[in-house]
């Protein structure tokens, strides 16, 4: 499990078939549970697709979902250390077109409904 850089969501990240993916399972939020862009709840939500190992090197290639506009970016996620994931999210397929966050290893309790404490 991994907690997002402003620490407003946790993420499980695992196989899912031959690639990775992402599902939201954790959120910061008052009130009721956010919906995504067609109203589904978000909790659950797979947000990282489609996740393909880069032959010789230590990077994962794939797609993030912006839950708030529907929008699908390229990604690359990559691990710093075993507690630090690096995800890069970009468009027009060029990473110098995005920005990188850091996000870090989750070892705390997430409440009913994918709420944080």
């Amino acid at each position: 499990m991994w907690l997002a850089q402003d620490h407003d969501g946790v993420f499980r990240i695992g196989q899912c078939g031959d690639t990775l993916c992402g599902q939201l399972i954790g959120m910061q939020y008052d009130g009721p549970v956010p919906k995504d862009v067609w109203g589904r709840s978000q909790c659950g939500l797979v947000m990282l697709t489609d996740f393909r190992h880069i032959k010789d090197e230590n990077v994962w290639r794939g797609h993030i979902l912006d839950p708030e506009t529907g929008r699908t970016y390229d990604a690359r996620i990559w691990a710093e250390s075993p507690d630090v994931l690096k995800l890069r999210g970009f468009i027009l397929g060029i990473p110098l077109l995005g920005k990188t966050q850091t996000w870090t290893r989750y070892r705390g309790t997430i409440g009913p409904e994918c709420k944080l404490p």
